[in-house]
């Protein structure tokens, strides 16, 4: 039996597999995130850590010997989230995550005192990577930063609680921007921008590595008495494409998750920050991938759902699927500024074009388009580097709407995969990554595609008109851009 752990933004989630990769059993735990102020995002990594025992307790409750099985464990988890322990191990401040835009002075001086961050680090300085995060805490918080023993992922501040190791993967390590990316190692002068060294940070694996082994008390209570080791894992986007085997040049994934990401795969690492494309290490030796990031996907239309007062996402997306009003307006999805192709903080959230009479269906509609929208803005970026993309595979939980995928294969043009997974993701791949490094298996016997449960093909008579869409959206954002900043975080 092999488990992955998934520290998500919204949830934490365990999966539960057997050698065959058959999917035993599964349980998550809800998070809440504390935006106190405006840019701001945070939680309190103590919350990961006692979610986590929630699932495995639940997981004992109705799985109990198949768990006591378990050989080996893969991690992964939101990336960027900066936690700060000191000599002690002691948490010193909440957790800043990857949507927090409070850092964006500091980007703009990183940028302008160190030009490595581009060509080691291979990406734009933005507010959601973990380097400003820690230059803010140095000007803002001094008394915290002087105390800063190690500076942790998500995923790995729970490796420190679960084996006492501190490790990090290349794909996670990645989204530091202190990673030389080509080098695949730590990198003196990017860290030194921040007032940090090497020694503040855990030493680095790749994803299908050992990292330690389970602690007494966590092999107790997954009801354990053998030694179970634990993998050095990968961030969650990396984690999600091994999920669908997404290893390779011409295969691709779109993750509707809180944020969305347009993620394909390269044997070659050529950066390209312009238009805020990342570049990071993938979570298999050797490989790199491409990345667009928007900061809110699923995390829009549950926005929407609170402010509408519909009951659930799901009964938005039908309200939407029954409209048959042809006139629609338009929504912007930055409510937690964006990345790709913006490299905006400031951008907002607006719906642009109602009257008296709009509805509900209308708005949820604007909604669903604005996403695809905005991933069709990633896929724009990613084909600018010369990448072609032939299977595109969707996973998360906005995988669970035919309807909006429907939309979303008609703005890009393409169809679009569905898998029997393609819900699962993450934790998924974290436990696929587990099973790879326990086993003699190759490569290709483990991180293979999952069986195709439904493609989604691109309707022609809608397509036209989104096109059309398409480009007033773009063209909305460019006009209010100016406006955005004027109004400030």
């Amino acid at each position: 039996m092999y488990l992955g752990i998934d520290v998500g933004t919204s949830s934490v989630k365990v999966v539960l597999i057997d050698s065959e990769q058959k999917i035993v059993g599964q349980h998550s735990e809800m998070l809440s995130v504390s935006n106190a102020q405006p840019m701001h995002s945070e939680q309190n990594p103590e919350d990961w850590f006692q979610a986590l025992l929630k699932s495995l307790q639940c997981m004992k409750s109705n799985y109990g010997s198949e768990l006591s099985l378990v050989k080996s464990i893969g991690l992964t988890g939101q990336m960027h989230g900066a936690v700060c322990i000191d000599c002690k191990g002691n948490v010193l401040r909440p957790a800043i995550l990857w949507n927090d835009g409070r850092s964006y002075q500091e980007c703009d001086d990183l940028m302008a005192c160190n030009s490595d961050f581009e060509t080691l680090g291979g990406n734009k300085v933005m507010p959601g990577f973990t380097a400003p995060k820690l230059l803010w805490i140095k000007r803002h918080e001094p008394d915290i930063f002087k105390k800063i023993d190690k500076v942790l992922l998500p995923k790995d501040y729970i490796r420190y609680r679960i084996t006492g190791e501190l490790s990090s993967d290349m794909s996670d390590a990645s989204g530091t921007l202190w990673l030389d990316i080509k080098k695949r190692e730590w990198s003196s002068s990017l860290l030194e921008s921040c007032g940090l060294q090497e020694k503040h940070m855990p030493r680095l694996q790749e994803g299908t590595e050992c990292s330690g082994f389970l602690s007494t008390e966590l092999r107790n209570i997954i009801g354990s008495n053998q030694q179970v080791k634990v993998v050095a894992g990968a961030s969650d986007n990396a984690a999600g494409a091994l999920s669908m085997g997404v290893c390779h040049p011409n295969d691709a994934m779109i993750s509707l998750g809180t944020s969305g990401v347009y993620f394909t795969p390269t044997t070659d690492c050529k950066p390209n920050p312009a238009k805020g494309l990342h570049t990071f290490c993938h979570a298999i030796e050797g490989t790199w991938h491409y990345m667009g990031v928007i900061l809110s996907a699923a995390s829009a239309l549950s926005w929407w759902k609170g402010i509408s007062n519909v009951s659930s996402e799901k009964d938005l997306i039908q309200l939407a699927e029954h409209c048959n009003s042809n006139y629609i307006p338009l929504f912007l999805p930055y409510l937690s500024g964006e990345r790709t192709p913006h490299n905006d903080p400031f951008a907002k959230a607006s719906f642009i074009g109602m009257t008296h009479g709009t509805t509900n269906a209308e708005l949820t509609q604007s909604v669903l388009e604005s996403i695809a929208f905005a991933i069709a803005d990633c896929e724009q970026v990613i084909l600018e580097t010369g990448a072609s993309m032939e299977n595109v595979s969707v996973i998360g939980g906005g995988a669970k709407s035919p309807y909006w995928g429907k939309i979303i294969s008609s703005v890009l043009g393409r169809p679009l995969l569905y898998h029997n997974e393609s819900t699962v993701g993450p934790a998924f791949g974290a436990a696929r990554l587990a099973l790879y490094e326990d086993s003699n298996l190759a490569l290709e016997q483990v991180f293979i595609r999952p069986e195709i449960e439904n493609t989604i093909n691109q309707n022609l008579t809608i397509q036209k008109k989104l096109e059309y869409r398409l480009e007033l959206y773009r063209k909305t954002y460019r006009k209010l851009k100016e406006v955005f900043k004027a109004i400030g975080a």
